[in-house]
């Protein structure tokens, strides 16, 4: 059901009772109306339709085996405008017609039962079924509005459409698509829909159409732009009326939002915890530099300082030299004493496991941890080593923003 106010004014309301039942109810009249038999009677049409017509022998297999010239041609055919041309003329005049597709108001649409068939089997199945009279076919496709079906009739012929009526008969044209088999239109619709089509109001009546009508795609953006934009399609009239006569599709959706939320969590959480190893990395490269280069005001003792003028290119270095003054002046240094000096010692132990050069390191206590590794539980061992790799997998993160700099390893 259909309950959006943008889709009602072309919808009329039988339609959009019918519109996701999944086809609509064809009627093959027996009788000709009264009021439809001045339009269609022919005194030129007389000649009576038989199902005995002999079929043409078949194509020979063999008869384009190997001919790359008819297979290069069949994949790269263009239909000249002309052409198009000539068939949008053949149904809009419509010279010869043998059929009649009879809309809402009793309103005709002359058609060639071949034309249809070719175009669409389904729809060419249901006219073949229907009873000849005065040497015509005919069926009636009620609820969808004449413009609609007039559309949906040019378009098999020609593929041609106005845009203007594309846009304002979309739902139906593709209902009628699926309706009666007729995938190049159905893409032409879906496309409408998804290029900015989708409203607030009617993109809940849009994934109940999409999911009757196997356009997975479409309704995939539905449900994106209603997990998106929950709080204010949650009160369309669309929502309110999904709600009463599809609960189950209401059920999906709050799961999909619950989903969507647990995601974004999650997604923040991981985003926080790289930036923590990220920084950790940064604070390796920072210490690494001030052990063996030297910065500014600290570093080794045979090196000679420039003073604060020069800028240092690691960001972690400031707040590293800050730490690495406090560690060396502290009275209560030893491990669980001081919280900064616990900080020092952890980034110490982390250097160490990064290391592969211990013996000419100039880190100090590289090598006292590598030693100290040798008596640890394995418990501690793997949580030491599952620090390592994200520490050393958040250097990928650093080098698209900065470049590559020193290496820790």
């Amino acid at each position: 059901m259909m309950a959006s106010p943008a889709l009602d004014s072309p919808w009329p309301t039988s339609a959009r009772e019918s519109l996701f039942c999944g086809s609509f109810n064809i009627h093959m009249e027996e009788e000709i109306p009264a009021d439809i038999i001045p339009v269609l009677e022919d005194p030129t049409s007389s000649v009576s339709y038989s199902h005995t017509i002999p079929k043409p022998p078949p194509v020979p297999i063999n008869a384009y085996a190997g001919n790359k010239y008819i297979k290069r041609l069949s994949g790269s055919c263009s239909v000249p405008k002309e052409t198009i041309d000539t068939w949008d003329k053949l149904f809009k005049e419509g010279c010869g017609a043998d059929a009649y597709i009879i809309t809402e108001g009793n309103s005709c649409i002359p058609a060639h039962l071949s034309v249809l068939t070719l175009a669409s089997p389904v729809l060419g199945n249901f006219l073949w079924q229907s009873k000849v009279q005065n040497g015509m076919r005919y069926i009636k496709i009620p609820g969808v509005p004449y413009e609609a079906i007039y559309t949906f009739i040019r378009f098999l012929y020609s593929s041609c459409y106005e845009k203007e009526e594309m846009k304002k008969y979309v739902l139906h044209l593709l209902v009628l698509s699926h309706s009666y088999s007729v995938p190049s239109l159905k893409r032409v619709c879906i496309y409408f829909l998804e290029q900015g089509w989708l409203t607030k109001e009617n993109v809940v009546d849009v994934l109940q159409l999409a999911r009757n009508c196997d356009a997975p795609r479409l309704s995939l953006i539905c449900v994106r732009m209603i997990v998106k934009d929950f709080k204010a399609i949650s009160s369309t009239e669309g929502w309110k009326v999904m709600k009463k006569v599809n609960p189950a599709l209401e059920q999906e959706l709050l799961e999909f939002l619950v989903e969507a939320d647990s995601g974004k969590e999650e997604r923040l959480k991981k985003k926080e915890e790289k930036k923590v190893y990220l920084q950790l990395y940064e604070a390796m490269e920072a210490l690494l530099h001030i052990c063996k280069d030297g910065c500014r005001t600290i570093g080794p003792r045979d090196k000679v300082f420039k003073g604060s003028q020069v800028a240092c290119g690691f960001p972690a270095c400031k707040g590293l030299e800050t730490l690495v003054r406090h560690f060396s002046s502290c009275k209560t240094r030893v491990p669980g004493g001081c919280v900064h000096c616990k900080r020092m010692w952890q980034l110490l132990e982390l250097h160490s496991r990064i290391c592969n050069q211990p013996d000419a390191c100039k880190v100090p206590l590289c090598r006292h941890f590598k030693e100290k590794m040798q008596q640890q539980t394995k418990k501690d061992e793997a949580k030491w080593k599952l620090l390592v790799s994200k520490v050393l997998a958040s250097k990928d993160a650093l080098w698209p923003i900065s470049g590559p700099r020193s290496s820790l390893l």
